[in-house]
């Protein structure tokens, strides 16, 4: 297709590694049209590599000394070695800064298919550094591919019975990856080269289920007993009555000898229609104490009337002020209904005077423990 020159260079480039039939097009027509002293510094990079830079006799890396330097310097770490494919491998574990100790390359992996085998690695002279006595692991840094695996496999094979710690680099999850992406054969490595956190101590026992049933069981009778105790030391709760605490549970306390047994108040109105309804307990004594206490203070209004002076009741005094306040501030004559709905009202007003004191039954429940006293016992 092409003049004799040009494909000779195309031929050639092709035969790079990762360059293709079309790629070795590309750069073969990019050093045709490029300058000649751009090309010449090419060519003198290349022919300068190929004369200056070899391997080093020690661990296989590229030098332009016999020995690299990493192996030149003495503060790296002599009791490991890493062992890598290439040299490039040498500079990716290196960037991680977290490897201080030293290298070996073996130049490529075991590839039959290739035409690589044990003979055309570096593996005699990795067996020949290890006459070194201060060398006490080596770290297998292959690829995860099918040759790396074969090769860590030969390599663990030849240098356990050396007695040396052989170990393998971590496969696995990647960071920041996700389970759900990951393949079957990256996430069961990545199982079997978990690293255990904490041991922990927990013993293993053989009846764990029956010990556990049996502290179920003891824990339900202990409740139940404290439940009994606590119902027999419980006392019943008080209660609220519907007229001035008169229902204090009368069954426990008993009235002592100075104590006066009240007595039942029941209106003459609702004595007169035949239905007989409990107000409430009074105290009498307590009760004649208050009315000779009023009749001291107005005697005259008591003597006149002749009758009981009832706590509430208007006094003779007050009595003829709101008369002649009514005479005054009364217009207009009322009428006949005004005059019975006045009268009624008038009736209703005097019972009411008649009718003791009464507390209305409060909306929340008593207080556990607290002990309530009868103002009229």
């Amino acid at each position: 297709m092409y003049d004799a020159a040009v494909q000779n260079l195309i031929d050639e480039l092709g035969r790079l590694p990762g360059v293709g039939p079309k790629s070795a097009q590309r750069i073969a027509f990019y050093i045709l049209n490029a300058d000649s002293s751009e090309m010449e510094k090419l060519t003198s990079a290349i022919s300068t590599v190929k004369r200056t830079v070899s391997f080093c006799e020690v661990c296989g890396n590229v030098s332009e000394t016999k020995l690299c330097s990493i192996c030149r310097d003495e503060r790296r770490d002599p009791s490991a070695i890493c062992v890598v494919e290439e040299s490039k491998d040498v500079v990716a574990v290196e960037r991680t800064r977290s490897f201080s100790g030293r290298y070996h390359v073996l130049g490529g992996a075991i590839n039959p298919l290739a035409g690589f085998g044990p003979e055309q690695l570096r593996i005699r002279e990795l067996v020949a550094r290890l006459s070194d006595e201060r060398i006490q692991e080596i770290i297998l840094a292959m690829d995860p591919n099918l040759e790396g695996e074969a090769t860590a496999t030969y390599l663990s094979r030849l240098l356990v019975p050396l007695g040396i710690r052989v170990s393998r680099l971590a496969s696995g999850l990647p960071v920041g990856g996700d389970l759900e992406y990951a393949d079957e054969i990256t996430l069961g490595r990545a199982l079997e080269g978990r690293r255990i956190i904490s041991e922990g101590n927990r013993t293993v026992e053989n009846h764990a289920a029956e010990k556990f049933e049996e502290a179920v069981e003891e824990e339900a009778k202990e409740r139940a007993t404290a439940a009994a105790e606590q119902a027999t030391v419980q006392e019943p709760t008080k209660r609220w009555s519907g007229s001035m605490f008169d229902d204090l549970e009368d069954t426990e306390t008993t009235p002592g000898p100075d104590v006066v047994a009240p007595t039942k108040l029941v209106l003459e109105s609702e004595t007169e229609q035949g239905n007989l309804v409990e107000q409430g307990t009074l105290n009498e004594p307590l009760l004649e104490q208050e009315l000779e206490k009023q009749s001291a203070e107005n005697p005259q209004s008591h003597e006149q009337t002749g009758e009981p002076k009832i706590p509430g009741d208007l006094s003779a005094e007050e009595s003829e002020a709101e008369k002649t306040y009514s005479a005054e501030h009364r217009e207009v004559a009322p009428s006949d209904a005004d005059a019975k709905r006045r009268a009624s009202y008038e009736e209703k007003l005097e019972e009411l005077k008649k009718t003791p004191l009464r507390t209305p039954k409060p909306n929340v429940p008593p207080i556990p423990g607290a002990t309530y006293v009868n103002p009229w016992g």
